[in-house]
């Protein structure tokens, strides 16, 4: 994400749980453009946050920095790796509408957790590309999902509006839109996935 968002003349501010001097290395190669931070800094400092961390370390988010932020979540639930949520387990909230919850003063939009990492990376196409690939967005706020829009439209994607954050478990794993329409994880290089295709997988989902 970071080297698309550079290559669309993006800032990029980079944070993880091992602290900023993890991250010197990382950040030369990819440029002036990019700077480690702690994910305080990161947070206080960005006007769109990507959040991609397990969902079981929601809890440790800086909240006060992400105040007024738009919060991009790719997390998904694993139960096995993040231990059992009850509310996740009800199916009373989705993994977004959990993280929505504890960050009231944010706006948290759901975006990226449907598709392979190496396949963003490579479908990525300019706008008015005939093969260029649609990602599903999911949020609470009209404004939110606009810029949101706006950056994934910047970075080589177009975007499909799946709905409330109520509505995201759609683009979850082990719904049609999940990873399928991009093609296999074997397959690096990932199969375009156009608009169409995102509707149809959305609207196939059960739950």
């Amino acid at each position: 994400m970071a080297r698309l968002a550079i290559a669309a003349g993006h800032d990029v501010v980079l944070s993880n749980s091992r602290g900023p001097q993890t991250l010197v290395d990382l950040a030369v190669e990819l440029g002036p453009r990019a700077r480690p931070a702690t994910a305080a800094e990161a947070a206080a400092t960005s006007d769109i946050v990507l959040m991609s961390i397990p969902v079981g370390a929601y809890p440790k988010v800086p909240v006060p920095e992400l105040a007024g932020k738009i919060v991009m979540d790719a997390g998904n639930y694993y139960p096995a790796r993040d231990g059992q949520i009850a509310e996740l387990d009800s199916k009373s909230l989705t993994s977004s509408g959990w993280l929505q919850r504890d960050l009231t003063g944010a706006q948290v939009v759901k975006v990226f957790n449907n598709i392979f990492y190496k396949h963003l990376a490579s479908l990525a196409r300019s706008a008015g590309a005939a093969d260029r690939s649609y990602l599903p967005i999911a949020g609470d706020s009209a404004a939110a999902k606009a810029v949101v829009s706006e950056f994934l439209g910047s970075i080589g994607y177009g975007t499909i509006d799946a709905g409330s954050l109520a509505e995201s478990w759609r683009q979850e794993p082990g719904t049609p839109v999940s990873g399928k329409p991009y093609g296999t994880f074997e397959d690096e290089t990932g199969t375009p996935a156009g608009a169409d295709v995102i509707r149809a997988a959305l609207a196939a989902a059960t739950r």
